[in-house]
């Protein structure tokens, strides 16, 4: 077998190699996201929604609109739609600000508090199951290979 030089394709087996780690790299995704969607909404929540929330609590403060959107890195206008949801399910309330009466802040609620604290269980969670899976050297090496395909 002829080996690939640097500035070469990828031969033979490589090539095939490259594409079976593809397709699991694109199924171990999915399946995560599947279990993570699943705990989520098992405590009342959607993955945007847990984002959101997750945000506010972190600031430790209220945050406007265009700041949550800055933080989630979306637009606005879906900012808006989802803090409604929030709204809507009790999990935040929307607040004026002090500084400028045109500003809207959003603020997390104790029930929201509560959902924020069982979904990033959740996440420990799973990220925990995930890591047992996986001997230490293996997790350093898997966090360095995905870090490098950002």
């Amino acid at each position: 077998m002829q080996n690939t030089t640097i500035d070469g394709p990828p031969t033979g087996a490589e090539h095939e190699a490259h594409g079976e780690t593809m397709l699991v790299l694109l199924e171990v995704a999915r399946r995560v996201q599947e279990r993570l969607e699943a705990g989520l909404d098992a405590v009342g929540l959607s993955m945007a929604k847990y984002a959101a929330l997750d945000a506010l609590v972190a600031a430790h403060e209220p945050l406007t609109l265009s700041e949550l959107a800055g933080r989630l890195h979306c637009v606005r206008s879906n900012i808006t739609q989802l803090v409604d949801r929030l709204e809507s399910d009790g999990l935040v309330r929307r607040v004026g600000d002090p500084s400028d009466r045109r500003a809207i802040r959003a603020v997390v609620t104790e029930l929201g508090a509560e959902r924020q604290a069982a979904g990033a269980t959740t996440l420990d969670r799973l990220q925990a199951e995930l890591a047992e899976r996986v001997d230490p050297e293996s997790r350093v090496a898997l966090h360095r290979a995905l870090t490098a395909l950002r």
